[in-house]
């Protein structure tokens, strides 16, 4: 039986409109989509300097950084907070554990965007259902255009000739297991707002074709 509790929403002192109209620019959710090794964080990170120059407010909120804290695995969490905590609240790479580390990240994405920073999430994120339903979150508590999907489109044997963390050899070898692209499916965005071609185009130019999105669609100057 699910458990119901009163949990009344609270209304803001400070409106996001005035924290938009203070900083000169919007709040957003710029969700980077592919493989790994595809380039995410890289080209995540070039964007957010950009805009650092630029005197717009960012932050990359990315994969393995939240797999350190927010969204940490039961091995993680047990020695400080015991195994049965661990393993409640834990998160591992199963397909549910998956779908709530994007849950997770979706909610406090959509919290950085209402208070007016353009914010920049790289995570693998391989599931349709679970980067729509952030989708539907950011949008619902926002405006239509502050989820940005960014499709980050490098072909599987571009990526694992990268392997930067050598994770596709530990799963060709087996001893990794539901590894996104090998052995469990990684669902490309049908329409992002956003392709990028990792394969063809240094990070450098992919992060200036986003800027450029994001002045066209007046999110930044």
């Amino acid at each position: 039986m699910v458990e119901q509790t009163d949990v009344t929403w609270h209304a803001h002192s400070v409106s996001r409109d005035e924290r938009e109209q203070l900083q000169g620019h919007r709040g957003c959710v710029v969700w980077f989509t592919g493989l790994s090794g595809c380039g995410k964080s890289t080209v995540a990170n070039l964007v957010d300097r950009e805009l650092f120059r630029r005197s717009v407010r960012s932050f990359v909120l990315d994969g393995d950084n939240i797999r350190h804290g927010l969204n940490a695995s039961p091995a993680m969490l047990a020695p400080e907070y015991g195994v049965e905590f661990a393993e409640r609240f834990g998160l591992g790479f199963s397909a549910l554990d998956r779908a709530e580390n994007i849950r997770r990240i979706g909610a406090v994405a959509e919290m950085f965007a209402a208070a007016g920073i353009v914010t920049l999430t790289a995570f693998v994120s391989p599931y349709r259902r679970d980067r729509d339903a952030v989708r539907r979150l950011v949008e619902s508590r926002g405006r239509a255009g502050d989820f940005v999907e960014v499709f980050v489109d490098a072909p599987l044997e571009v990526c694992e000739q990268r392997d930067p963390k050598g994770l596709y050899r530990k799963a060709r070898a087996g001893q990794l297991t539901g590894f996104t692209g090998i052995d469990d499916p990684f669902e490309a965005p049908t329409h992002p707002e956003v392709r990028l071609d990792a394969a063809s185009h240094p990070p450098a130019a992919l992060a200036q074709q986003l800027i450029q999105h994001l002045q066209q669609h007046g999110i930044v100057r």
